[in-house]
């Protein structure tokens, strides 16, 4: 697999680690200085195990978060357009070859039906999810990628509509990339699922999957094509944790070295019961709460100018802990099923990817994330103000951008509690906007509370 040298990765985990106080602490403090660890440094923390040493990797961890991006934490929900796929994938329900699940494609009017509910609901950010079909509603892929896209962004609840639309779909071309840069995505999102080279051939015996370097240099032809926000990922659960974690961090590497700037976000999802794929129900190589804990926190440390992203895969309490230790964006009252937003697909189980741990509301989310003293965010400044990419990194980085992220986050929060909250939310949520806004200098007060005022009158979607 190219750019992923097994050898070398086997070689840092096989090796005699020193895991003492010393080299741990010195390792930390790097982390904490927000400098990027060495594979050789992350392989050091993946291996600690005494609980003393764990507790100082948790502590550096939400050290960092809080120095990068304060207490924000970003809420998004999936929409899943299509679940025809011509792929084999033995851990995925959406795989060619299991007759349980129902297929479906939605048209335009489905998918702003889909996205008028989230709306209805608060959403502003959405992660649209699609199977790799030959041709979907009669359309190339790209044509209905990009026909769902127009779609999305032309869905409409009273002054509200998406403000940033993020892309998980089939690898595609560069020319095909470029398409769909131009449609006005966000962040494209692909998973390589396995960075072991046997793995992902057993793994994907069928479809164009089935070929791990296509998948692979997807990455490289869509920075080529323009994109510089960029998700990866990988399906926990299929291969050893500590090397999966390992040879991501070296495909960052070849990322940062090729063009100046790594991934704008990683995905850490664990494999997850489907219907009809009994695989799902037998994971290999299956990670515990507690390591999975960990492997979290050290990514944070790892790369610490780096979302990481947690799905509602996790349940309820995993996740509010994890955002404290370096999670910094989140999905919310999640359907992994084409309308699955509808009442009446809610309980089709035979047509979801996979089942969730966090069942919860947004509503329900947000109270937990306030309750917490977590700043929830629906903020996509960034990427309207063409803050992508490189010039992303150089303000997060030093962690300048933690000052914009709060000032944003508020905004969108009281648009939130205004339009949508439940009255304990409301109250919960004002009291922590008014406790946040003590801590900011007298002119970004002043410029919150001309915001405000606007929001009060109606105004909608400013950002700083």
């Amino acid at each position: 697999m190219k750019y992923i040298d097994e050898n070398k990765i086997e070689n840092l985990l096989n090796r005699p680690v020193s895991t003492d106080g010393k080299r741990i602490d010195a390792i930390l403090q790097k982390a904490k200085d927000l400098q990027r660890l060495t594979l050789e440094e992350t392989a050091d923390l993946l291996a600690v195990t005494d609980k003393q040493s764990i507790e100082k990797i948790y502590d550096a961890a939400a050290y960092v978060k809080n120095t990068i991006y304060g207490r924000r934490v970003v809420l998004f929900a999936p929409l899943y357009i299509s679940n025809k796929c011509i792929n084999n994938c033995k851990y995925c329900a959406f795989k060619c070859d299991n007759k349980s699940v129902e297929r479906k494609s939605l048209n335009r009017d489905e998918i702003i039906s889909q996205v008028n509910w989230l709306l209805a609901r608060g959403h502003k950010r959405i992660l649209m999810v699609t199977g790799e079909a030959t041709k979907v509603n009669g359309k190339k892929n790209i044509d209905y990628y990009l026909e769902s896209i127009k779609a999305i962004y032309d869905a409409q609840v009273g002054p509200h509509k998406i403000k940033r639309l993020n892309v998980n779909c089939a690898p595609l071309s560069v020319d095909e990339f470029r398409q769909l840069k131009s449609s006005g995505i966000g962040t494209y999102q692909v998973f390589q699922e396995t960075y072991h080279d046997q793995t992902y051939r057993n793994m994907h015996p069928a479809g164009p999957k089935s070929n791990p370097d296509n998948r692979l240099d997807s990455v490289d032809r869509a920075f080529k094509a323009g994109i510089d926000d960029i998700g990866v990922g990988v399906l926990y659960g299929l291969y050893e944790y500590r090397y999966e974690t390992l040879a991501m961090l070296m495909h960052i590497e070849h990322l940062e070295q090729t063009y100046g700037v790594g991934p704008h976000t990683i995905s850490v999802p664990r494999i997850e019961p489907a219907e009809g794929v009994e695989f799902s129900k037998h994971v290999p190589y299956e990670i515990s709460d507690d390591d999975f804990t960990k492997l979290v926190a050290v990514l944070r440390l790892a790369v610490p100018y780096t979302g990481i992203i947690l799905s509602t895969r996790e349940q309820a309490r995993l996740r509010d802990k994890l955002v404290n230790l370096g999670v910094s964006q989140i999905s919310a009252e999640s359907r992994t099923s084409p309308g699955g937003y509808s009442q009446t697909d809610n309980n089709q189980n035979h047509a979801i990817q996979f089942t969730l741990g966090d069942q919860r509301s947004l509503d329900e989310v947000i109270g937990s994330l306030v309750k917490q003293k977590y700043l929830p965010s629906f903020c996509a400044a960034c990427y309207r103000s063409k803050r992508t990419g490189q010039a992303f990194m150089e303000m997060a980085k030093p962690g300048t951008i933690k000052g914009m992220c709060q000032m944003n986050g508020l905004i969108t929060l009281k648009e939130y509690l205004d339009d949508f909250a439940s009255e304990k939310v409301k109250r919960s949520g004002y009291a922590l906007i008014d406790e946040l806004t003590e801590n900011i200098d007298d002119h970004g007060k002043e410029l919150l509370e001309e915001y405000f005022s606007h929001i009060t009158s109606g105004v909608r979607d400013e950002y700083v």
